[in-house]
């Protein structure tokens, strides 16, 4: 990892919907909680193999209600659907910003062919 690569600042919004991220290059992500949830690179998520990758609806509304370092090259976020394994390494957090259009659509996609709704479903 570069010097470039390398955040310097990392900042959760006031209402807990996105993590805002500033790398050393000078180039800066507005992260939203939902896609950082359904990107989560924990194996609830991606599986152990891209087959096994899990599509998840109903996260739309999702926070982030922590922002824990791991050591000094990731940080751990916990979500209040109390998801938490997944650790965002600095050079996965900057993958994200860059790929963020690609890959919302892509989830876009994915949920709807599964007729999965990005709202959680309520009881009723």
């Amino acid at each position: 990892m570069s010097d470039a690569d390398w955040p310097t600042e990392i900042r959760l919004s006031r209402d807990k919907r996105v993590l805002h991220v500033t790398f050393a290059s000078g180039a800066s992500f507005a992260l939203p909680a939902e896609y950082l949830r359904v990107e989560s690179p924990s194996a609830e998520v991606q599986g152990h193999a891209p087959s096994e990758r899990k599509w998840l609806g109903g996260k739309r509304e999702v926070q982030i209600l922590s922002v824990t370092p791991v050591g000094n090259y990731a940080v751990k976020l916990a979500f209040d659907d109390m998801h938490d394994t997944g650790i965002y390494s600095w050079t996965y957090l900057r993958e994200l910003g860059l790929e963020q259009e690609e890959r919302f659509a892509r989830y876009l996609d994915e949920i709807a062919k599964r007729g999965l709704s990005r709202d959680r479903v309520r009881p009723a």
